[in-house]
């Protein structure tokens, strides 16, 4: 094997994705500041939407009569999405810092780029989601389906952090500017929160019910949240993680056709 071959091959591809990986968390770790606002925000929804709506567990049909289990979740949800945006958002400050270009002399095709920036992003949503079980937990969250209900939310948030930093990503490598982050901001709350993240469904009505009903984003909550509400459900698991599949296929081929069209 030559060494250009070696160059342009899968090792050094799955090298480059780690390095871009790596160099994010490090980022982080030595300016914590970065990551506060993914941990703060989501924690103060759960404190917050948990007092507001606490007496909706009263009312039959809500789903659970412990409040924690309805909205942590949810709140890990938007921490998620706030590491997607985050993730995205390091490529913007590569972009307008000049470092970027830089990355694209890299040998190899361009995905390992790609794919070591939403590598950061879903290890980045970790830190979030597990914040808000810890906060939640103290609040008196309860788990009755058990660990692989925490398996469900975590692969949930990790894919929701995929999905929204390849959004950002595609937004980013067009309009290459940090101000370009606003938009994926206000397209994930506008998501979450025309979905089922308060209440369920049926309490819904008129323009609401419909927009929830056809928001991707009602089905990867019901895959975060199934295991906090009751037993796992393949059939309430299937429809989230096709949601959350072809989320990630439609915004990855927009990303990464930017990417590709991007002069090095």
């Amino acid at each position: 094997m030559t060494r250009a071959t070696r160059a342009t091959g899968w090792g050094h591809g799955w090298a480059v994705a780690r390095a871009v990986c790596v160099r994010g968390l490090r980022r982080v770790m030595a300016r914590p500041i970065l990551i506060m606002p993914t941990i703060v925000m989501p924690v103060f929804f759960v404190v917050s939407f948990t007092g507001a709506f606490s007496a909706l567990t009263r009312i039959e049909g809500y789903g659970t009569d412990n409040v924690y289990n309805w909205m942590a979740p949810y709140a890990a949800l938007q921490g998620a999405v706030f590491a997607g945006v985050g993730g995205a958002a390091s490529a913007a400050d590569d972009l307008e810092n000049g470092f970027f270009d830089r990355l694209l002399l890299t040998p190899g095709g361009r995905f390992p780029l790609l794919a070591g920036t939403i590598g950061y992003s879903g290890v980045r949503s970790l830190i979030p989601t597990t914040a808000v079980l810890v906060v939640s937990y103290f609040g008196g969250l309860a788990l009755p389906g058990g660990p692989v209900g925490l398996v469900s939310l975590y692969v949930a948030t990790v894919g929701m952090a995929v999905v929204f930093c390849l959004i950002g990503l595609a937004i980013v490598y067009r309009m290459r500017t940090m101000r370009s982050m606003m938009i994926v901001q206000v397209l994930g709350f506008s998501l979450m929160f025309l979905s089922i993240g308060q209440v369920p469904i049926r309490f819904l009505d008129s323009w609401l019910h419909t927009a929830a009903r056809v928001n991707p984003l009602t089905n990867v909550l019901r895959l975060a949240r199934q295991g906090f509400i009751g037993d796992l459900s393949w059939s309430v698991t299937w429809p989230g993680l096709v949601a959350v599949a072809a989320m990630t296929l439609g915004a990855g081929f927009a990303a990464h056709r930017g990417l590709v069209k991007m002069a090095p």
